[in-house]
């Protein structure tokens, strides 16, 4: 996914590492989260009293707009937000609560893709009966057409892998500009029912890529171009009927021609679903606390609690029914710029490693509850390659005495002073508070910390500039699916250093064996085989000091007293809305 200045999934989780998504709120979109998950209650499971029933009105109350409505535009990897209601794509993620949930499943496709022997060429077949919401069939070539239209300038702002990974994509500038109407020629559709996808070099990871609304069915003599987004035409079990303020108010109705013999994983009980936007956080809660009227039927999927809002809700047993937990694959942390002074000494970053107090970052971010501390680059949960490896163990409060002896050894016996540059935007991740709290810990250490406070955008185009990279800064990175690759490659690999635009890989890391070993990774079919490749990769660059992962943020939020059926996934922590009842 990707750095992001405040989590929030539905903000559009996760973007191109080539563009500016990363580091901002539409970083990825956001990513708010960081291990596993548990739904409702803290014990997890889908809640609700009684069995859920078709029928009623589901509101969902958010504080970002769902904007660019368009399955181009989109960037959602198979979560459980709004767009998974309207758009269908070849595979989804598996619709269950905690890790089971972090896995892709078929949609569109009779399963989850047939690769080449060496995973370069991907087969997909469509089911039978799969229907527009005008009763059109949806074909091979609509899919196609998709993903084609999603290459043209006009509808940029989603996610950039196929552009990266088709044979010809980097050249490719969308179907309004192709006077040859051929297409992407990577992309063959020999029947209406099969695709055939040929790509640049292996990518096992491709199922869980065709999870992205890109690859959503767009009829050709429907398409709108921009304008689209105002009525895209449904794959799935609601269509749009009303888009207004682009996206602040959406409404959606059941589209007749869906059938759930074709989708096992979306449910669609309410009869509507409407979707109310640019909304203050604290009244979002407000509202669903209360619940009155409309409200107790009601949910988010971008607005979290706070301290303050789960001190209050700690006294009332009921509310606490109705909080949903939820991870996201996302890890906040400090990262070093060894081309910067005395940053290419490795002691003085395993100093900085020891030094750091978990805890207090930890309290920074608003305590165990919403932060759970880190000592790897890649999240808490095994879909990553997680293994729980702590190159520079230091406890829960740091380890100050080990941290100077580190100093010493690389030559600064009386310390040193650095300058840590952080965002002043109030945000979850890149806060002053962060910042305030590591520069509390390397006192201990010897280490003076000068906090360089940026606005936003500075801050921003600062930590992503190769020329103008500061040697420490506060960063942030969220999964686009639930994997290692979208994590380490962005990052570590030295192929993906941008010299003229937005920067990633912030150590400047261009090691031949890490670049070698992600090409031999990606050969893998096999993802489970392919994570605990990925998390003895994330142990390998961990030891170097690169960077020092600080915390893992936790999702926590309300749903009204008439929601049922709670599902809370891995996959981005967030309350699937497609599984919902309020009847």
């Amino acid at each position: 996914m990707a750095e992001a200045a405040h989590p929030h999934p539905e903000a559009g989780p996760r973007r191109n590492p080539r563009t500016a998504r990363r580091f901002t709120a539409a970083a990825v979109g956001v990513a708010l989260a960081g291990g596993a998950v548990a739904c409702g209650p803290e014990d997890g499971g889908a809640q609700g009293a009684g069995a859920p029933e078709k029928g009623g009105t589901l509101t969902v109350l958010n504080s970002k707009p769902q904007s660019d409505f368009d399955p181009a535009r989109q960037y959602t990897s198979g979560g459980g937000k709004v767009p998974t209601l309207v758009f269908r794509t070849l595979t989804t993620r598996n619709r269950e609560n905690g890790a089971a949930g972090a896995k892709a499943v078929p949609d569109l496709a009779t399963d989850t893709g047939r690769p080449s022997k060496n995973a370069t060429v991907w087969t997909y077949t469509l089911k039978d009966g799969l229907k527009f919401e005008d009763g059109s069939p949806i074909t091979s070539a609509d899919i196609k057409y998709g993903i084609e239209r999603s290459f043209a300038a006009e509808l940029s702002g989603g996610a950039p892998y196929l552009r990266d990974w088709l044979v010809g994509g980097e050249k490719y500038q969308g179907p309004y500009k192709d006077t040859s109407k051929d297409g992407l020629k990577s992309i063959e559709t020999p029947d209406a029912k099969t695709l055939v996808f040929h790509l640049k070099k292996p990518e096992g990871e491709f199922p869980l890529l065709a999870t992205q609304t890109q690859f959503a069915p767009v009829p050709r003599k429907k398409d709108t171009g921009t304008k689209y987004e105002e009525h895209p035409l449904s794959s799935g079990p609601y269509k749009v009927v009303k888009n207004t303020g682009d996206g602040e108010r959406i409404l959606l109705k059941r589209n007749p021609y869906w059938s759930e013999k074709t989708d096992k994983e979306r449910h669609a009980y309410p009869d509507t679903i409407d979707v109310k936007s640019g909304l203050d956080s604290a009244v979002i809660n407000q509202r669903l606390s209360t619940g009155a009227g409309a409200d107790a039927a009601a949910v988010t999927t971008d607005t979290n609690l706070g301290p303050a809002e789960l001190a209050q809700i700690a006294g009332d047993k009921d509310l606490q029914k109705r909080v949903g937990t939820g991870h996201f694959g996302y890890t906040n942390y400090l990262a070093f710029n060894p081309k910067v002074k005395p940053f290419d000494n490795p002691k003085v970053r395993q100093a900085i490693s020891y030094a750091v107090n978990r805890q207090s970052v930890v309290n920074a971010a608003g305590g165990s509850s919403l932060a759970q501390p880190a000592t790897t680059f890649l999240p808490n949960q095994k879909t990553f390659g997680y293994t729980g490896a702590d190159p520079f163990p230091a406890g829960k409060t740091g380890n100050p005495a080990k941290a100077r002896e580190l100093l010493k050894e690389a030559g600064y016996k009386n310390g040193l002073s650095i300058t840590l540059t952080h965002s002043t935007a109030k945000n979850f991740e890149t806060s002053p508070d962060i910042a305030t709290a590591v520069q509390e810990a390397l006192k201990k250490a010897g280490i003076t910390v000068k906090l360089a406070g940026l606005e936003d955008n500075d801050y921003q185009d600062k930590v992503h500039s190769l020329k103008d990279e500061p040697g420490l800064f506060i960063g942030g990175w969220g999964a686009d699916w639930p994997s290692g690759g979208p994590f380490i490659a962005p990052i570590y690999d030295g192929r993906q250093i941008v010299k003229d635009a937005y920067n990633f890989n912030h150590a400047q890391l261009d090691d031949p064996a890490v670049n070698h070993e992600i090409d031999e990774i990606n050969k893998l079919t096999d993802l489970g085989a392919a994570a605990e490749r990925w998390g003895a990769l994330d142990k390998k660059i961990g030891e170097q000091a690169l960077s020092v992962p600080l915390f893992h943020p936790v999702y926590k939020r309300l749903y009204g007293k008439d929601v049922k059926n709670i599902v809370i996934s891995d996959w981005d922590g967030v309350l699937d809305i497609s599984q919902v009842a309020v009847k």
